[in-house]
């Protein structure tokens, strides 16, 4: 196992900027997210950090070692791909054992560690079938023991787990967790999956054009985010937006909008002393939008109508489109026991004690 350490690394490609001064310190034995869309630069730092791609400025450390000229294959890091990568000729044991072979281990330990790791991922019996007779899952568990019989100082996943179907991978995220659980092998993960980040990582790493947008665990970037782009990407269905402008009357601060007069509370209108009349984005979780028969965490008297435009039934849930006037759809995390229509025209209150609010032009978070 080791500590992995990020300094202030640039990867341009042509005029492309991919990553830039990305700095992270990943503790040893850590299991870090890194999650953004497309084009963020995520998978640029995981193949940078393997060797893959040589930087273009800053340092990579790997068990307080740089690396940024050190051979791929000197790193000891072991990686797992999203396309599995599994040589078809060969059955589970002998894919499993290359690398082991290559490195000229006897024959009998070979058989011992692999065997071993077959037990610990549960496809012992898997280990004569070869990859065109197993299913997704099993061609994952087999990239998976291919890494883990390298006792690597550190695990690399680029997105291992976006070609399986939905039920798969809830199970597969359980079992990756369950494995970083025993092994304890410092782990940097890819996803775009938000949902993978939040269940799976110690922190995650948001990313957007290149640029860390913050760094923290699952639940304080959810709860606290640093800007608008991040309360925006976390969390699903994602942060409602309302645009705002702040005012002020007889001492009391709200937020302003066709339709909406909704009161700041107390703690955070400290916050907006100098920013009367300026226009703000409004951030609401779906969930702190709250049905008026079921307001009993709302701050009384914020609320707002609005019409019912579109239900999704989730069984524990519901998902509520709302249109308020003048204003775009809101969505609402309702008790599936609401009882509403399409069309109906109904009080909503707001839990303004978690709301959140940025600044309109750069997005900064206010509170």
């Amino acid at each position: 196992m080791a500590d992995v350490k990020i300094e202030n690394v640039r990867k341009q490609f042509g005029e492309v900027v991919a990553v830039e001064n990305f700095s992270l310190n990943i503790q040893d034995g850590e299991f870090i997210i890194l999650v953004g869309p497309s084009g963020c630069g995520k998978t640029t730092i995981l193949r940078s950090i393997a060797g893959l791609e040589t930087i273009t400025s800053g340092e990579i450390y790997i068990d307080g070692k740089p690396v940024s000229k050190v051979a791929p294959k000197k790193r000891d890091i072991a990686m797992v791909f999203q396309n599995y990568a599994l040589y078809p000729h060969m059955n589970v044991r002998s894919n499993m054992a290359f690398s082991l072979k290559l490195k000229k281990v006897p024959k009998p330990k070979i058989n011992e560690i692999v065997e071993r790791t077959a037990g610990l991922l549960g496809m012992g019996e898997l280990l004569d079938r070869k990859p065109n007779e197993l299913s997704g899952g099993q061609r994952q568990r087999v990239a998976l023991g291919r890494a883990i019989v390298r006792d690597p100082k550190v695990f690399l996943f680029d997105e291992p787990l976006s070609n399986l179907d939905a039920k798969l991978r809830i199970s597969m995220r359980a079992e990756l967790l369950s494995l970083h659980q025993r092994l304890k092998t410092t782990t940097v993960y890819v996803t775009h999956d938000q949902m993978e980040a939040m269940t799976m990582g110690d922190r995650i790493v948001v990313m957007n054009n290149g640029v860390i947008q913050q760094v923290d665990t699952p639940q304080n970037v959810y709860d606290n985010p640093a800007n608008q782009y991040v309360a925006g990407f976390i969390g699903s269905p994602a942060m409602n937006f309302i645009d705002c402008r702040i005012s002020q009357d007889q001492g009391q601060y709200y937020v302003v909008s066709p339709g909406m007069n909704l009161k700041i509370p107390e703690d955070k209108a400290l916050k907006l002393k100098d920013r009367v009349g300026q226009e703000v984005s409004l951030g609401l979780r779906p969930e702190h939008i709250i049905h008026s028969n079921f307001a009993d965490q709302a701050a009384p008297g914020v609320s707002f109508k609005g019409s019912v435009w579109v239900i999704e039934p989730l069984g524990s849930e519901k998902l509520v489109y709302i249109r308020p006037e003048n204003q775009e759809t809101l969505i609402a995390r309702l008790d599936p026991h609401v009882l509403l229509k399409i069309g109906d025209v109904a009080d909503f209150k707001v839990r303004m004690d978690l709301a959140h609010l940025f600044e309109k032009t750069h997005g900064r978070v206010i509170f």
